[in-house]
């Protein structure tokens, strides 16, 4: 199949100017790109006419606990601890219908918005079993031609219930056994949930051996709190990686560090002694600030932000760093929408900056570093070559990467593999002018 895309705007990465250009997709990917304008006729389902041009991934969503807010007890504190306690009460409650109904809304919206692909996080555990995970393998089953979903078995609950435990409980074993089902991409955890740094590290041990004995992505939720006391975790991440010769064993396997709010406190010497540990792991963060300014920093008292600095990380260190939405619509992040586009403009915010530099670098975090973070093929670039996968998201009527992030627009069409998947556009439009003046004759 053939898909001709007419006078779409390719900004350039060098000085961000709009560049006129015919996309031509043949066979899942880009096989021409024809620079000027074009003057092909629109009379055909094979003829786009776009705008703008963008690629879009959830590096970390939660699939299993969207859209659960309404089921909830009312929230009261806003804290972490509620809402871990709120959302394992109606955990309980999860049936696969239920799982599945939710899951698939979450999808098709996120589509909707530009999302092709996404890392999905269904839990599992002693009070929902397999519920989500067989929910998950679903719905991937389901959406395969619109939407690559990779799941990630994640484990929410702790391996160790009590500190005097020396033998993980039912929820290791139950984790186990998801890791090696057929259809699973990543292995993930938050060691921040068990009862002691001890208890901690074991969880990361556990999870890199099913990793390694898998051959599976690892997704880690670490460092989840803003406490200069606390030694961060990611080094005994680093030093597991490095000893497991991660790199050597597991090639083409990424390692995800979601939250690490605890990065917030780091010092340029700190930041710089990071970036000599990675080194050439393929280690990506992946900031999350929805929840994250949602959770963190409530004290009283000058703080810093309570999410990871995402344009700074790169510029001055050199790291990778993803975002992403992580939780729709229940007590973790109650506010927000799928739309990864509206998490940039939230970017510019939070990082209170509006440079064309740094959207491009908001813009590629949802984009290209997400697919990369989780093992989806991409463009080596933020713009399209001949030989990358036909998926991408015409934004009409933005023409740059800087107006993509300032104000992304609503109207929106979706490609996948070199079709039309979605497209979303506004028909009617009230000119106020004419309402007013009606009134005033």
């Amino acid at each position: 199949m053939t898909l001709v895309i007419n006078n779409v705007s390719l900004p350039s990465r060098k000085d961000n100017k709009q560049q006129l250009c015919t996309v031509i997709c043949k066979d899942s990917q880009i096989d021409e790109i024809i620079y000027g304008p074009s003057d092909l006729p629109i009379d055909s389902p094979d003829v786009v006419n776009g705008n703008g041009d963008a690629r879009l991934c959830h590096s970390h969503v939660h699939l299993d606990k969207c859209n659960i807010l309404d089921e909830c007890d009312e929230l009261v504190s806003g804290s972490f601890q509620e809402a871990l306690e709120l959302t394992s009460k109606v955990k309980a409650s999860y049936t696969y219908e239920s799982l599945v109904s939710r899951g698939r809304h979450l999808i098709v919206e996120s589509i909707k918005y530009g999302v092709t692909a996404m890392r999905a996080h269904v839990e599992v555990d002693r009070t929902v079993q397999f519920k989500g995970l067989d929910a998950g393998l679903r719905l991937k089953e389901e959406f395969k031609d619109l939407c690559d979903i990779g799941l990630a078995v994640f484990a929410q609950d702790p391996f160790f219930i009590s500190p005097s435990d020396t033998e993980p409980s039912d929820n290791y074993i139950l984790f186990q056994k998801a890791a090696g089902r057929q259809g699973i991409s990543a292995v993930g955890s938050a060691p921040y949930v068990e009862p002691s740094t001890l208890h901690a590290r074991r969880n990361i041990d556990y999870v890199f051996e099913l990793a390694l004995e898998n051959r599976l992505h690892i997704d880690f939720h670490l460092d989840y709190n803003l406490d200069p006391n606390a030694s961060p975790m990611i080094h005994y991440v680093i030093d597991l990686a490095r000893k497991s010769r991660w790199t050597e064993r597991m090639k083409g396997k990424h390692i995800t560090i979601g939250h690490a709010p605890r990065l917030c406190l780091f010092t340029p010497e700190e930041f710089k002694q990071l970036q000599d540990a990675i080194d050439d792991l393929p280690i990506t963060f992946v900031g999350l600030p929805q929840t994250d300014m949602y959770m963190l920093g409530r004290e009283e008292h000058i703080k810093p932000r309570g999410t990871l600095h995402v344009p700074n990380m790169v510029k001055k260190y050199g790291l990778n760093v993803a975002m992403s939405i992580n939780n729709i619509g229940n007590a973790f992040t109650p506010q927000g929408s799928a739309d990864p586009l509206a998490l940039c403009a939230f970017g510019v915010a939070i990082f209170q900056t509006g440079l064309p530099n740094d959207c491009e670098i908001l813009f590629d975090s949802v984009s290209n570093t997400s697919k990369r973070a989780v093992g989806v093929r991409c463009g080596e670039s933020l713009v399209i070559r001949k030989g990358d996968p036909a998926d991408l998201i015409i934004v009409h009527g933005n023409n740059s990467i800087q107006s993509l992030v300032l104000s992304p627009s609503f109207e929106r069409t979706v490609i996948k593999n070199g079709r039309v998947i979605s497209s979303r556009r506004i028909i009617d439009v009230i000119d106020p002018t004419s309402f007013l003046l009606g009134h005033l004759m």
